[in-house]
């Protein structure tokens, strides 16, 4: 990855050593802040509208005023690929309740949100997608409404760190017997009937967007998606199982708690549904990723 040189705080773009946030500020000291990350491929902007309907939904549910319309956070984004020459990568944004020279819970009762942006250079068909990625489970710790894009990501933050001492890449969050979602990315398994299966949208789980697109390109393919959660020994018995995200967009899990999911590769519906994204993103399949085309 590549982080750009300029950033946008606040209103204005400046060199990234010169963008600075008070230490009052809400997001650091109580996690009050929404976040998106959107893609980027070939300059252009996978599922913005998306992206900002649930950045709009976020702000409302935590009481932080949107500081720009939907035109407006689409023209800071262009404007921010453009300086930095981003051609494929993301666009990560985080907005905060402010700041206001006092540490207080309750804050004031209308809050300045400050607003941050920056790019980040990477490919995003690449090796994850091609060969897979290793998964283990672990006990969901977090907060009860997930389904908010907030950066309360400390229980996300020390589940990757336990999957890298693991040897894996992610892991499969449970509570209660059942999978909620990977670390930062909606969970999926095929089942023996080739049916898709996805946990259903409520406030245990993130309304993904990359799962909102799998699932409008399922209706025209095909293929059944059954929304219902399921439990680690369904992942772990599953055909195939993959997740979805912004960043990684469909990645194939091949292990979950040292064990190969089905063969240990990447199966014949995950590279559909990898090959349909791809497709829908304007990419060259052929191209960027022919183990896609099967």
């Amino acid at each position: 990855m590549t982080i750009g040189r300029t950033v946008y705080l606040s209103g204005n773009f400046c060199p990234v050593e010169d963008a600075t946030i008070s230490p009052f500020d809400r997001g650091f000291l109580f996690a009050h802040a929404a976040y998106e990350v959107t893609s980027v491929y070939d300059g252009r902007f996978i599922d913005m509208e998306g992206h900002l309907s649930r950045l709009r939904r976020t702000l409302e549910g935590i009481s932080i005023p949107n500081p720009y319309s939907d035109e407006q956070w689409a023209e800071i984004h262009s404007e921010l690929v453009d300086k930095n020459g981003v051609e494929e990568g993301l666009v990560y944004l985080e907005v905060t309740g402010g700041a206001y020279g006092m540490r207080d819970f309750a804050g004031p009762e209308t809050f300045s949100p400050t607003v941050f942006l920056y790019a980040d250079a990477r490919p995003l068909i690449g090796d994850l997608a091609r060969e897979g990625i290793k998964a283990i489970t672990l006990g969901d710790t977090r907060w009860k409404r997930r389904d908010m894009k907030t950066v309360q990501l400390l229980s996300q933050a020390l589940a990757y760190r336990a999957a890298r001492e693991a040897g894996a890449e992610t892991a499969f969050m449970i509570e209660d017997g059942l999978v909620t979602e990977a670390a930062s990315a909606n969970a999926w398994i095929v089942d023996a009937e080739g049916r898709l299966i996805t946990r259903e949208l409520s406030h245990s789980i993130l309304p993904g967007i990359t799962r909102a697109g799998v699932a409008s390109l399922l209706a025209a393919s095909g293929l059944e998606m059954v929304e219902r959660a399921f439990t680690p020994e369904e992942a772990a018995s599953a055909k195939e199982v993959f997740t979805t995200s912004s960043g990684a967009i469909v990645a194939p899990v091949v292990a979950l708690d040292g064990k190969p999911i089905g063969d240990g590769k990447p199966g014949p519906v995950t590279r559909r549904i990898q090959r349909l994204y791809y497709e829908a993103m304007g990419a060259d399949v052929a191209a960027v990723a022919p183990w896609a085309l099967g």
